[in-house]
This record gives structure tokens, C-alpha cells and sequence, in this order.
């Protein structure tokens, strides 16, 4: 069976964005999408800045591409997209429109290669989202220490992109689209020259810097109200640990309220997100707090050495742009060490691990495809997504609930240990 599957060229050149192809999807596609919000676009230090350029993207929803391509109009882009969107829309339609496909967390040489070709033969902007995946509670996630290295190969100026307004507008946590206005702001973080004569280190820095934001201190800020009356459906998927009697997976939610199933406890989402406790101590007002209570949680019980994570999942494949392929049931383990999948796979059975020093992030996945009526088949759940450099690992933990948020944390926070301990030993050394 193997054999007859086609996976996916990650060495074909992209195309340039057709004229034609873009004229198409900005009329029928970007400005629809966009159509009811209100959308600002602010230029800092971009005086001369004309394509070709890197540019990278905050990450929250699928609001990001329009208003990526509002933001740098009139110019059009190649843009890396994962395999998975590429699927969603289709190869044919990805290529016409100059898309560059990758998978999630994996390091690629032909993603740098093809990146360089883009700015190179077509003098384009070549946008990328370093994040790899939506943010889950509207700050900026895990980003990786190559993007100095990245500007330093492309050899192009470095443009930061910090969209405000797509992650309140469509969390995905929550599936409820609200029309909402959308902060686009454009920052030149380095030129040319810059590019040329600063260490990749320094680079690397400034584009960490410019791509911090918070939505929920956007949203607080310009005191922009979310009156959807089901605005807290969902919010047990990143809040999944009660602060008041640290129970985790216990918590639910639903219309306006959050609460542990636990001990009881209960808190109310006002239309500005903020949390207020229905009885007692809010113990956090800003859903980020919460989140980065639970992080620290996550962080010590890897560096202790306690963290362990073990779920039968249904493992499905995703070799190529074409369609997923059911590989019935695996087991999925995540301990300090790595993360191992066993598995049946095209007939055959596949032992895969990856050390801690192997995978930066996992890109997590709630109630996915949400759109039951466009996805009749492949309906997965809560995912998480793993890649190798030729196929994606699907996996949808079976009999368990709310773990993904914790298991994207200790992935981070395993990968950051490791990094740790080899620098560690290379000082020894």
C-alpha cells in the first residue's frame, strides 16, 4: 500500500502569485471574508520597503491570511502554508496563488531553498507565520531561535506583521465568528544592510521583540465588547486546570460561564473576556494569566521529572495534499525523555520517537474539522498533529478530554530542557 501512495514534493518550485489567480481570490475570496469589520492598517518604519521582503505573521485564526494580503496590498505574496491547509483548498488552487507548502515543526532545507527562490526570481514578498499555529489564548507562542539565521539567508529585508483582532474575532477554542475590527501593524524590524551586517542572534531578537502581542489587552485597550452570548463555550480546552482546588480536566463550559466540576467553583466571562469568580476570590481576571499559571505548572513537572502523558489514539496520515488515510488505532506517549507513537501505518508497524530536542512544538487541534457538513469523512476530534520530514500523524486521544493544551505546553517545555542540558554539556565539553 505504501508503495502506491504519492507523498508530497516539498522540493517543487513555487509558482509566482498569478495576476489572474489573485484578482480572483482577493474579490471572491479576502474582501468577503473581511466584509462587516472594520479594517485599520498602520505602517512604522516601513518608508522605502518595497518587495522583495521576509515577512512574519502573528498567527490566530483563518483571519490571518486576509488580512495579511489587505495588509501588504497592492503587492501580492507567496505564502508558506502547512500541508493541511493546502488540502483544504487544493494543490491546483495553493500553487496558482504562489503558496509555498511545509509541515508543522519540521525542519526543511527546500522550505529555505524555496523561499529564496520566490524573493530571488519573482521579487516577492515572502511571508511566513513562525508560530506554526494558532495561539490558544491571544499571546504570542512558541517561536524558534532560527529566525535571525532565516533573515540572514534570505538576505531581504525583515518585516513583522502583528495582527490584532483575528484571535478575539475566532479563539479556537471557541467556533462562534464574531465581526469584529482588525488591527493590521506593519513594522520594518530590519533593512537590507541591517540584514547584511547585524549577527543573526541580534536579528533574531528584534523579530522575537516585534512579534509579542496580547489581543485580550488589544480587545481591554480599545474597549471593544464581545456580546456573543455563548462566548465562553470552549474555554475549559485552554483552561483546563482549577486554580482553586487544582483539578485538572474537570472544568467545563458553556454560554457566559466557566466552571470546575470538581469543587464547584465558577466564573463568569464579561464582554471585555475578563473573568470575575461567581463566589470568592477571582483568583485570575486575564484568561493569559491563567494559562501562564498552568504553563508553570507544566514546567515544573517536567523538570522534576514527573510529567507523563499516555493515550490510546486513532491514527490517521497525511502523506500528501489529497486526503487523510485512516490507520486505525495507535499509542501515543509523552514523557521527559520525548514523544514515542506506536502505531500500524500502510501495513506496517511503525515505532516513532521524537527526542526532546527534535520537536520545538506540536500543533494541537480543537473538535477538528469543525465543518461536519464540508468534512463527511476523517472526523477526528480534539487532534494533535506530529510530522515526520515525508508524512503527519493525526492522532485523536480516545477516552480522554482537554488534554491537548497540556500536552502542547510539555512539549515546549520539553524541547526547552532539552536544549538546556546540551548546552550544558557543551560547556563540560
Amino acid at each position: 500500500m505504501a508503495k502506491k501512495i504519492k507523498h508530497y514534493d516539498f522540493t517543487k518550485r513555487p509558482g509566482k502569485p498569478s495576476a489572474f489567480w489573485m484578482w480572483l481570490a482577493r474579490n471572491f475570496a479576502i474582501r468577503p471574508r473581511l466584509k462587516g469589520r472594520k479594517v485599520t492598517v498602520v505602517k512604522k518604519n516601513m518608508d522605502g520597503i518595497e518587495p522583495p521582503y521576509l515577512l512574519f505573521v502573528t498567527h490566530a485564526s483563518m483571519l490571518d491570511f486576509p488580512a495579511m494580503y489587505t495588509a501588504v496590498a497592492p503587492y501580492n505574496a507567496n505564502n508558506v502554508v502547512a500541508i493541511d491547509a493546502v488540502r483544504d483548498v487544493g494543490d491546483f488552487l495553493m500553487r496558482r496563488l504562489g503558496c509555498i507548502t511545509k509541515r508543522k515543526f519540521v525542519k526543511d532545507l527546500s522550505l529555505i531553498r524555496n523561499m529564496r527562490y520566490c524573493a530571488e526570481k519573482y521579487g516577492t514578498i515572502v511571508c511566513i507565520y513562525p508560530e506554526a499555529r494558532y495561539t490558544l489564548d491571544g499571546t504570542t507562542g512558541f517561536l524558534p531561535d532560527s529566525l535571525g539565521k532565516m533573515c540572514k539567508l534570505m538576505n531581504v529585508p525583515a518585516v513583522v506583521l502583528r495582527l490584532y483582532g483575528t484571535f478575539i474575532s475566532a479563539p479556537q477554542w471557541n467556533k462562534d465568528e464574531q465581526y469584529l475590527p482588525i488591527r493590521c501593524e506593519l513594522e520594518c524590524v530590519a533593512s537590507k544592510e541591517e540584514v547584511k551586517t547585524l549577527h543573526a542572534d541580534k536579528l533574531n531578537r528584534r523579530v522575537h521583540a516585534a512579534m509579542q502581542r496580547d489581543d485580550y489587552a488589544y480587545q481591554r485597550a480599545e474597549g471593544i465588547e464581545l456580546k456573543n452570548p455563548r462566548r465562553a463555550n470552549g474555554l475549559h480546552n485552554i483552561l483546563y486546570q482549577c486554580p482553586h482546588c487544582g483539578k485538572e480536566f474537570m472544568m467545563y463550559s458553556e454560554g457566559t460561564r466557566l466552571w470546575c466540576a470538581s469543587c464547584g467553583k465558577a466564573w463568569q466571562v464579561s464582554t471585555l473576556s475578563e473573568l470575575q469568580a461567581e463566589e470568592g476570590e477571582t483568583e485570575f481576571r486575564y484568561i493569559p494569566d491563567w494559562t501562564a499559571w498552568e504553563r508553570e505548572n507544566v514546567r515544573r513537572e517536567v523538570r522534576e521529572g514527573r510529567y507523563r502523558f499516555e493515550a490510546d489514539v486513532t491514527v490517521h496520515t497525511l502523506p500528501n495534499a489529497k486526503r487523510f488515510y485512516d490507520q486505525g488505532m495507535g499509542k501515543l506517549v509523552q514523557t521527559c525523555e520525548g514523544t514515542r507513537l506506536s502505531c500500524t501505518a500502510y501495513g506496517e508497524k511503525r515505532e516513532l520517537f521524537w527526542a526532546g530536542t527534535e520537536l520545538e512544538s506540536v500543533h494541537i487541534e480543537y473538535d477538528y474539522p469543525y465543518r461536519k457538513d464540508k468534512y463527511k469523512k476523517n472526523l477526528f476530534g480534539d487532534c494533535i498533529d506530529i510530522s515526520t520530514h515525508d508524512d503527519s500523524y493525526w492522532l485523536h486521544p480516545v477516552g480522554l478530554r482537554d488534554q491537548l493544551t497540556k500536552v502542547s505546553f510539555a512539549t515546549e517545555e520539553i524541547y526547552l530542557l532539552a536544549k538546556e542540558k546540551v548546552k550544558e554539556r557543551g560547556k563540560k565539553e
